[in-house]
């Protein structure tokens, strides 16, 4: 049982990449439900390389009413991000990073963040993203973690509350079409097989 409250999250407000319009974040499941995808950073590799992945759902989500969203929690890369076209959900701003506060995102500090960034979750991601060409950079807040939320239309119901613990950290294809009940025809990216030599890059 998840122990957000969407009454305190939904009067957060984002501002939308698209139109620089401010909405309260409850807006985004008034009338559908939503797949709230919250990146670390726009030039995070492993971040691009997951947006990309939740991003094959887009037309499956789509035909079952549900609408894909991305947050950043600043717009450092975002031009690099959209040219990159690495998501293709809607884009949304966390400028005073409140939702990433009350859905518990952690922010790592110095001695935390080089032990997870070089562990074996997030080599395997950066091992996929080369190998999709996808590349990123140190630009914005290294700090920030990110995670994902799926909630029910009309903010009936929180369906899912996933936190990242590691950078490489994200939820799988699979877990989204179950978690909505819906079917997908996508295929996840392939697990590489990973050693030291493979994935320390």
């Amino acid at each position: 049982m998840s122990d957000v409250d969407l009454r305190k999250i939904g009067v957060n407000v984002l501002k939308a990449v698209k139109s620089g319009e401010s909405v309260e974040l409850q807006s985004l499941w008034q009338d559908r439900s939503v797949v709230l995808f919250f990146l670390r950073r726009f030039g995070c590799q492993v971040c691009r390389w997951t947006a990309s992945e939740v991003s094959k759902l887009k037309e499956d989500l789509s035909e079952n009413g549900v609408v894909l969203v991305g947050v950043g929690p600043e717009e450092a890369g975002l031009q690099e991000f959209q040219e990159g076209g690495y998501f293709k959900g809607d884009l949304y701003i966390d400028e005073l990073k409140q939702c990433y506060r009350d859905l518990g995102f952690r922010r790592y500090n110095a001695l935390s963040l080089v032990p997870a960034a070089l562990g074996k979750k997030v080599r395997e991601v950066v091992t996929k993203a080369n190998a999709e060409g996808i590349q990123g950079n140190f630009s914005g807040d290294l700090l920030q973690s990110g995670g994902m939320l799926i909630i029910a239309k009309g903010g009936e119901k929180v369906l899912l509350h996933f936190v990242q613990d590691s950078p490489g950290d994200h939820v799988p294809l699979e877990t989204i079409v179950q978690t909505l009940g819906i079917q997908a025809k996508v295929q996840p990216g392939q697990r590489p097989e990973c050693n030291d030599n493979a994935c320390t890059r």
